[in-house]
């Protein structure tokens, strides 16, 4: 042990000769950074070609005496002999961070780095949504093994989610389309006021709350609080390894995390939307009380007669389609969590910006297909 700590601690030594007409350098002792001392000097002052590094002597490398045997194999093109402490691999190591850094970024013309934007932007929405089908396929793979085994479904985790996601947004679903009743009739009368149509307002209020408004807003909201949250608690599960325990354990996470929140929203989506849609056509007609001097029979009269049946399944019919979006947005994001808890919030984010997104789409096409199929 003494002899070992007596090399360990041999100061690094170099002594340079001729040999068949080449100049070698041999170095010996210890070239780590606690006893390389002078030799960084020593080698840059040697003037002339050098052939060959003899490293037969050297006890023992580390990064540092590898980093001043790179400088001086670059200055010289010289080669190595005499390896035995993996010094090669070290050298090679400290080489490939050797590249000049540019201390402000090369110039791309205006036009081109919106390009380039643009393209990868292109490409990040496609990939998206290739994994987004690819997480719908998943979904659909579980729903079906739960099918055949039914003692797989989770019952308990599905009735906590149709609590969080349905119970506990009634406050905030209410107010929300309260207030947006409110708005939608005040501001249809003033407009048909100016035809003398006040009554209208009720036809207004009637059929774009239970078309459009109710389901749509409760997307809406339904994604900024539940799909955020899918993506965070699962995102956070990712990054504490309980997905990957779930997995070892046998436990598929698509069956246990995915499929509950999934069903719990496309259940939830169309109560929560009729919900909706009931206490927006509350405030119109509130509205249409206190401003309008419309009588609450009155009101109500007149919806029977304006709104027909088909406005209220076409709300019925998206809601669903609706919560499948925003459940496979939350979960999906949730589920690309890699790296750290700061890709929480941006997946997080990215899922509410995705849900969001997709249920405008698809309410426009919805709108197109149930006027073709006349539903006007």
């Amino acid at each position: 042990m003494d002899h070992t700590t007596a090399l360990m601690n041999k100061a690094a030594d170099l002594a340079q000769e001729v040999r068949d007409g080449e100049t070698v350098i041999r170095l010996s002792g210890n070239m780590s950074i606690a006893c390389l001392n002078h030799l960084p000097d020593r080698l840059d002052a040697i003037e002339g070609p050098v052939d060959t590094i003899d490293l037969s002597g050297v006890e023992h490398m580390d990064t540092i005496g590898a980093w001043v045997l790179h400088r001086t194999i670059k200055r010289w093109n010289c080669k190595i002999t005499g390896d035995k402490c993996d010094a090669e691999r070290l050298i090679a190591a400290v080489g490939r961070v050797d590249e000049p850094v540019n201390i402000r970024p090369d110039y791309v013309p205006p036009w081109q780095r919106v390009v380039g934007q643009i393209g990868e932007a292109v490409v990040n929405a496609g990939s998206t949504m290739l994994g987004l089908l690819g997480f719908f396929g998943g979904t659909l793979v579980a729903t079906w093994n739960v099918i055949r085994h039914p003692s797989r479904f989770r019952i308990n985790a599905v009735v906590q989610r149709f609590e969080v996601v349905g119970v506990s947004a009634l406050g905030i679903i209410g107010l929300m389309s309260f207030l947006i009743g409110i708005v939608i009739a005040q501001q249809g009368s003033v407009q048909l006021r100016q035809f003398g149509m006040e009554m209208l307002t009720i036809n207004l209020v009637g059929r774009l709350t239970f078309r459009e408004l109710g389901v749509l807003m409760t997307a809406i909201m339904v994604a900024g609080r539940s799909g955020s949250a899918f993506a965070a608690q699962l995102g956070t599960m990712k990054l504490t390894e309980e997905v990957d325990a779930m997995r070892t354990i046998g436990v598929s996470p698509m069956e246990a995390l995915v499929l509950p929140r999934t069903l719990a929203v496309v259940v939830m989506m169309p109560l929560l939307g009729f919900y909706s849609s009931i206490v927006a056509i509350v405030g119109g007609g509130f509205l249409c009380a206190v401003s309008l001097d419309i009588p609450p029979i009155t009101f109500v009269q007149r919806l029977r007669e304006v709104v027909p049946i088909h406005d209220l399944w076409v709300g019925l019919i998206k809601a669903p389609v609706f919560g499948v979006i925003i459940a496979l947005a939350g979960c999906f994001q949730g589920m690309q969590v890699k790296a750290n808890a700061e890709e929480v919030g941006l997946r997080t984010t990215s899922a509410v910006v995705q849900a969001i997104f997709l249920v405008i789409v698809l309410d426009a096409f919805f709108a197109v297909f149930f006027t073709w199929v006349g539903w006007n």
